[in-house]
């Protein structure tokens, strides 16, 4: 069992939902993001997504694109945000950690020295936005095997005879994006987000996140209520890019957290 299982078990337990924060590693710089990676979990933070900065972030918007553009400038590799996942490691052994990126740098870096690295740093989940399905060979089946789980994403335009393909190698769980589009282009519905969760976990017994237009803890309690947590990260990205100082990002994150974990 993954970081990431024990924590939707428990929390399950608990009845309550998952708060999954996601933050650009390297922005603005290593250590204003270490600051802020560090207090995470103490703002309520349940699973970190870690964003792994790469150069053509096609399925994201202008936000997460600078913030990318920013830990790129300030000197951010791949080997920097694993080291930086691994000092956070340091303090804190409980809280799940997923890589979130694209596959160029991982492929770069070699599949088999990225697996074995990302496990000494202390990830416990990958989500490749880039490998579909038919390219399980590729990563996700080796993730897999090294006891990571390979997160899929799922999306409005995902039908009933491709979500099985979408399903079948997915773990820890499945991140339903609630928008077409980039990240920050819109805000969630809950009442159009509803019916295509209750679609999904149909098929699945593996927990549904929604993420994508989730912005207020209003927004973040409505979308939880209907499914098994919600990821927030424009709104928290834009923060950090506006320069707002690290207390001050973890304040807006606790707020969103309260509300998800209201639900």
């Amino acid at each position: 069992m993954t970081r990431i299982d024990a924590t939707f078990q428990r929390l399950k337990a608990e009845g309550k939902k998952a708060f999954v924060a996601y933050v650009m590693a390297g922005d603005p710089d290593y250590d204003t993001s270490l600051a802020v990676v560090k207090g995470l979990p103490g703002a309520g933070v349940d699973v970190i997504e870690l964003g792994l900065p790469f150069t053509d972030p096609m399925a994201d918007g202008p936000t997460i694109q600078l913030a990318g553009q920013r830990a790129l400038e300030g000197g951010m590799t791949l080997k920097r945000t694993l080291a930086l996942a691994a000092e956070f490691r340091k303090t804190d052994r409980t809280t799940p950690i997923v890589l979130m990126g694209y596959y160029n740098p991982i492929y770069s870096h070699g599949v088999a020295a990225f697996l074995k690295d990302a496990g000494k740093a202390g990830i416990d989940g990958l989500i490749v936005v880039d490998l579909p399905p038919e390219e399980d060979e590729e990563l996700c089946l080796p993730a897999s095997a090294a006891g990571m789980n390979f997160i899929r994403l799922a999306t409005p335009t995902t039908d009933a005879r491709r979500l099985p393909k979408v399903l079948q190698n997915t773990s820890g769980f499945l991140y339903y994006v609630s928008i077409t589009g980039i990240t920050g282009a819109a805000e969630a519905n809950a009442g159009i987000v509803a019916p295509e969760v209750a679609r999904i976990k149909a098929s699945t017994d593996i927990p549904v996140v929604v993420g994508f237009g989730i912005k207020t803890p209003e927004s973040a309690e409505a979308i939880a209520r209907v499914a098994d947590g919600v990821v927030v990260g424009s709104a928290i990205v834009d923060l950090i890019g506006n320069g707002r100082p690290v207390a001050e990002v973890l304040d807006f994150v606790r707020g969103l957290a309260d509300g998800a974990h209201r639900a």
